[in-house]
């Protein structure tokens, strides 16, 4: 005999059950046990250790940006060097020219960063 496709994802609807369960114990347990006693400097807006001082929808400076920019060239970098360093025996010299020329890539724009006063902070 056999099953209907749907009694094949039972076990995932009761996991799913469960997982929602302990979800909504878990909301009534610190609703019950906790004071709920809010008071204006708890609900407050918490910004870097003092008050927000400014309109959050106000322009950011570009330096910002071009930190965010280095951020992602070299963490790129990184990720993409450590499985070329582990498979370069086994890639060859089409492996090996095709890392330099991403390295050389990167390498540009970082110039073009450090051109631009990207890491000049004053």
């Amino acid at each position: 005999m056999t099953q209907p496709l749907l009694a094949n994802y039972f076990p995932i609807l009761v996991f799913l059950a469960i997982a929602a369960a302990i979800a909504v114990a878990m909301v009534v347990g610190s609703v019950l046990a906790a004071r709920q006693k809010p008071y204006a400097e708890k609900v407050s807006a918490y910004e870097c250790g003092f008050e927000p001082f400014d309109d959050t929808r106000r322009r950011f400076d570009v330096r910002f940006y071009l930190v965010a920019i280095l951020f992602i060239i070299f963490d790129l970098e990184v990720a993409f060097l450590f499985p070329w360093a582990v498979a370069l025996g086994d890639i060859g010299w089409l492996g090996f020219l095709s890392m330099m020329g991403f390295l050389t890539v990167l390498t540009v724009g970082f110039l073009y960063e450090w051109r631009k006063g990207a890491l000049d902070w004053e």
